[in-house]
């Protein structure tokens, strides 16, 4: 841990100049007394630092003093700039190390990459935490502890033992055999598999992990889209589904296929509304979906879904209505 603070330390410098004690505590989340330890063992190291008294004083590193990455063009550097800017790193427990790995690739860029990496933060917005319509994504909270057990378990091959709660479910302890990690909208998912069978665990749930010395029964080599795109074909033809014919305004169409697990066949009527075969993951779900687009679609069938939306409507009005 020291060891990777001494390398931020000579980064935050080389990168930014001459900076005070308590800036550097601030920037490093440590206290005024580290770091004027660590100044000391960079300078017996003898890494070229030096103290400037006085109010405007700091630490600061002698110039000339710098690697290069050579062999980068300018749209190398912003692709490796835009890459480290996404926030999967932060769902697999990797934040801190992405946080430093980038002020390194920063600073061994070439000289006249580093405008590019200055603007980067300025000119380029990736996955903001609201949309264009104020909805907040929130990552879930993973802690990094757990996910980093989980993470070397996937990457050396070894049996997994994770303590996991299924939907409605008490947390159970269960052994397991990692394939690999994936993100999905801030949402990180553990593929694996028990007892020959493939699981996917959201690692929001996993409570608690344990690495095991045994082997992972896996394959040597894995496609990983290819694998997500079979469990996600699982997961949408599984369970307690419902399918729904719905009539839609076209206006209102990607409100409702971004909620539905599956859309089997889609027509133009002659009124120019869509008319959708649409799939959802069970009776509540459907229910809600078409609630949410009020009169922009009408569900034609089955009959026990356009009841339960009528009588809703029924309860809603009459709790508006006006008193007597």
């Amino acid at each position: 841990m020291r060891a990777n603070r001494l390398v931020s330390l000579v980064l935050l410098l080389r990168q930014r100049g001459r900076l005070s004690a308590p800036t550097l505590a601030r920037e490093l989340e440590v206290s005024t007394r580290t770091v004027l330890r660590d100044m000391e063992a960079l300078s017996a190291a003898g890494v070229p630092v030096y103290a400037e008294r006085g109010r405007y004083g700091g630490f600061a590193l002698l110039p000339g003093f710098q690697t290069q990455l050579t062999g980068l063009n300018h749209d190398e550097a912003l692709a490796l700039l835009v890459a480290g800017s996404r926030r999967g790193a932060q769902v697999f427990g990797l934040g801190s190390a992405l946080a430093s790995a980038m002020l390194k690739v920063v600073d061994a860029l070439p000289e006249s990459h580093r405008d590019t990496a200055a603007g980067v933060a300025e000119r380029l917005l990736i996955d903001p935490e609201t949309d264009l319509l104020s909805r907040r994504s929130v990552a879930e909270e993973v802690p990094d502890t757990m996910v980093a057990e989980v993470r070397r378990a996937v990457l050396a091959g070894h049996k997994l033992r994770i303590r996991y709660a299924a939907a409605g479910q008490a947390p159970k302890w269960r052994t397991v055999d990692p394939i690999g990690l994936v993100t999905v909208r801030d949402q990180g998912y553990l593929l694996a598999t028990r007892s020959g069978a493939d699981r996917t665990y959201r690692l929001s749930r996993v409570s608690a992990a344990e690495e095991l010395p045994e082997p992972a029964q896996r394959a040597d080599r894995v496609d990983l889209d290819r694998a997500w795109q079979e469990r996600s074909v699982q997961f949408r033809t599984g369970g307690d589904q419902v399918t729904v014919m719905v009539r839609v305004d076209p206006a209102r169409r990607e409100d409702l296929v971004g909620t539905a697990l599956a859309v089997r066949t889609e027509e133009v009527d002659a009124d120019g509304r869509l008319r959708l075969e649409v799939t959802f993951q069970d009776e509540r779900h459907a229910e809600w979906a078409l609630w949410q687009l009020a009169t922009n679609a009408e569900a034609l069938a089955p009959q026990w879904l356009r009841t339960s939306l009528r009588n809703r409507a029924a309860a809603t009005a009459t709790c508006y209505a006006a008193s007597s």
